[in-house]
Order: C-alpha cells, then structure tokens, then sequence
C-alpha cells in the first residue's frame, strides 16, 4: 500500500512555533488587560465606599478623600472597603475643617404654608378696624 498523501503531509515545524509564541503573547496581554481592569474597578469600588463613609460623616467636599493614603485601602471579600469608618474619622481629626460641624440648637420643623387671609372688620377690635381702615385709605391716596 502507498502512503497517504493526506495524512503523510509534513508539518512545519516554524510555523507551528510561531504560531504558539503568537498565542501565548496574546493570551499574556489579554491577561494583563484583565488585570488591570480588575485592579481600576476595585480602585473605583474603594472610593465609592470611602464616598458613602465620608458623606455620612458630614464631609463637606467630598474633594479632601484626596489626603487619604489610598495604598492601604483594601477591599473586603463581601466588597466594602476593611476600616472604612476608622480612615474617615482619622482624617475627620486632623483635618476638622473638611467637615460639618453639627449644629446646637434643635431642628424645628417648618410650619405648613398656607395662603395668608385677611381678618374680617367682624372679626376686629375696634383700635384693629380703626388701624386696618386708616392703612387702607393710606394706600388708596398714594
């Protein structure tokens, strides 16, 4: 029997290496990529969470995250961010003008509006129509 031709074909052996270091470059850089994508959502997810922190502590501007050290930030396995409260009160200490102070007096609540209505002359004293009827004939002479 004569060899087949088909599967008795040579394989170049240049080309098969090439073509293995052309993949396993590509996969390094998908690789790579994938990493660096990992690693800028995290970075996102942090000051997203130290923004919550900070919001709830009465920061003013939210701008003065910038002070934190944010190289000992780390997320936890459930996604919020290891001592959050802690780096937000620390820096809430040294650096007091960054945020609110809370307020002393009492927070009153504001009373309903409703349109104002004019008393009626029944409803006066005598010094009140006297008064209302001299306001009145005031306003008509100017």
């Amino acid at each position: 029997m004569k060899d087949n031709q088909l599967t008795d074909v040579p394989i170049d052996t240049d080309v098969q290496e090439n073509a293995d270091a052309d993949l396993r470059a590509r996969l390094e850089k998908l690789e790579r990529d994938s990493q660096e994508n990992h690693r800028l959502n995290e970075k996102r997810v942090v000051l997203a969470e130290l923004k919550i922190e900070a919001m709830r502590a009465n920061m003013i501007d939210l701008d003065g995250l910038q002070f934190l050290d944010m190289s000992q930030v780390r997320l936890s396995e459930d996604g919020s961010v290891d001592d959050g409260a802690e780096l937000i009160a620390r820096l809430k200490r040294t650096k007091p003008w960054l945020f609110a102070t809370p307020s002393s007096s009492s927070i009153a609540k504001v009373p309903p509006s409703g349109p104002t209505r004019q008393k009626l002359a029944k409803d006066m004293s005598d010094d009140e129509y006297r008064i209302a009827r001299a306001n009145i004939i005031k306003r008509s002479r100017l």
